[in-house]
């Protein structure tokens, strides 16, 4: 991705090198377009990533066993959506690349040879050394080409591939094209599209009719994840950006470029064009999202950017439709300063996750090795459930606080783990709250472990309906002298989305506390 700052009507690189310059000097995540949110510091609390660097694919750094500067023309580069090709292969699509006169960090200047995206194959099936690049589509010797144009009809400042897949002998690749770069994590489209290609990558064709118009700013499927079941592919799909929720649209193989033949998951089920009417998968922040099916696990695999946790996050399902799981980290910015982009590599589906990994500094992809051994299967839809992903930080995202409260750090106050979330004041309504994405019709149970101050008369734990609405099934608490687990059952609504809660209210102007920890929401 580029990231380009517009004052009126130019770009200014230099000041936005010397930016990110000092930008990685303070270790922040600043990842494709816009800044991330400031990487978990290795405080000694923070557990290390699961998942482990392998080698560069592409772009220039330690580990580089591809070569793409000098073979390819390719000094920098991101992203990585790979799939399996019409020819067997696996192809690799990266977003905006830069040749000869890179800046060294980062996207840019525009003059370095930049191409939109590019396009490689590789038939390596060992991967535990890399991934080699045989080949890549090229204009001439030595020069990768840019694969899909901008279009002169709109105003644009990128064209970027989000997702690909093969149906027979033709290829698809969902693009989107980039209106302007907002910050943190932000971004504009004009619209999202399919390209296809009859000829194993070598030509594309944008196909007018197969685009999804960014209407207001947060159309869903701006970007996507794209993978097979069956006759059907399914299509995930965001909002422009990194903060929006996935939603998910399945079409016969056959009729790829035709949206009327899209239905959409909606809370009666799947529906034709009712885009409108399509309820999230996953909430959000969800950001550059692929998906596949593991053998291994007996589930579906999600892994993508975590944009207010700094980190790349997995999610599992037993259905595309949900409910998928709150994310457990695989790769945290404290161990790769500015990562972005989880694209997994489509032979993926063992013991072992390979993904291609970014980051913003320098700005490359590298092959990155998940062992699912490393990282237990874990069935709880609420992200963060034990407050461990933010150990150095006075952020609670994924929890969003009301009233006065946080997370204790590495103080001895939890349940298990490091940390705790805690909430306490004098007066009012004070909690701690997440938004979870369920299927309708279902029994869930949500527990989790308090521990509460003698002056504590009105604890509650549950779920309402977002946001911060009436509650649907919650349990009262008093005084809690040790960590005690509540339970709360959860009968079948015709909710799409429910609010987990632990709060409590401050009453008569005496002091009260309540420490949380270890939540889960769980189908029964």
């Amino acid at each position: 991705m580029h990231h380009q700052t517009a004052i009126g009507g130019s770009f200014r690189w230099r000041t936005l090198r010397t930016a990110l310059l000092c930008a990685v000097a303070a270790t922040l995540a600043y990842a494709g377009n816009a800044q991330a949110a400031a990487p978990a510091a290795r405080s000694g609390l923070a557990a290390p990533s699961p998942a482990q660097p392998v080698a560069l694919i592409a772009g220039q750094g330690v580990g580089d066993i591809n070569q793409t500067r000098s073979r390819f023309g390719v000094h920098a580069t991101d992203l990585g959506v790979m799939w399996r090709d019409s020819r067997g292969r696996v192809a690799i699509a990266f977003g905006d690349t830069y040749g000869q006169g890179w800046g060294g960090n980062g996207a840019g200047p525009e003059t370095a040879d930049w191409r939109y995206n590019t396009l490689a194959h590789s038939t390596d099936d060992n991967l535990a050394d890399g991934l080699s690049i045989d080949s890549m589509i090229s204009d001439h010797s030595g020069h990768a080409a840019q694969i899909l144009p901008g279009d002169p009809a709109v105003q644009g400042v990128t064209v970027i591939p989000t997702a690909a897949i093969s149906v027979g002998s033709r290829d698809y690749l969902h693009y989107m094209s980039v209106r302007s770069w907002g910050t943190n994590g932000t971004w504009i489209t004009n619209y999202s599209g399919l390209a296809y290609s009859d000829d194993g990558g070598q030509r594309w064709i944008k196909a007018p009719a197969a685009r999804w118009t960014n209407r207001d700013g947060g159309s869903h499927f701006q970007m996507a994840a794209a993978t097979k079941q069956g006759d059907f592919v399914y299509l995930f799909g965001t909002a422009n950006g990194r903060f929006g929720d996935a939603y998910v649209a399945r079409v016969p193989g056959s009729r790829m470029l035709d949206l009327s033949a899209y239905e959409y998951w909606t809370a009666t089920g799947w529906q034709s064009g009712s885009l409108d009417r399509a309820i999230p998968v996953m909430a959000g922040p969800v950001g550059e999202l692929s998906i596949l099916y593991n053998t291994t696990l007996r589930r579906w695999v999600a892994l993508h950017l975590d944009e207010r946790r700094a980190a790349i996050v997995m999610r599992t399902a037993n259905e595309p439709t949900g409910p998928w799981t709150g994310g457990q980290v695989v790769a945290n910015s404290a161990d790769h300063p500015g990562l972005y982009g989880a694209f997994l590599h489509p032979d993926s589906t063992g013991e072992n996750l390979y993904f291609a990994m970014s980051q913003w500094a320098p700005y490359h992809v590298r092959l990155m090795r998940l062992r699912l051994a490393d990282l237990p299967s874990d069935t709880n839809l609420v992200q963060d459930g034990g407050f461990e992903d933010h150990p150095a930080s006075a952020r609670t995202p994924p929890w969003t606080l009301n009233g006065r409260g946080g997370i204790d750090r590495g103080i001895g106050n939890a349940h298990s783990g490091a940390n705790n979330g805690w909430v306490g004041n004098t007066s009012g309504w004070n909690d701690l709250h997440q938004r979870v994405a369920v299927q309708p019709g279902r029994w869930y149970r949500l527990t989790g472990w308090m521990r509460s101050s003698a002056g504590n008369a009105g604890g509650y734990f549950g779920v309402r309906r977002p946001p911060s609405q009436g509650v649907i099934a919650e349990q009262k608490f008093g005084p809690l002298p040790t960590y005690t687990r509540l339970s709360v059952d959860i009968p079948p609504s015709n909710l799409t989305e429910l609010e987990v809660f632990a709060g409590g209210w401050g009453l008569n102007g005496q002091d009260f506390w309540i420490q949380i920890d270890d939540i889960r929401l769980e189908e029964v």
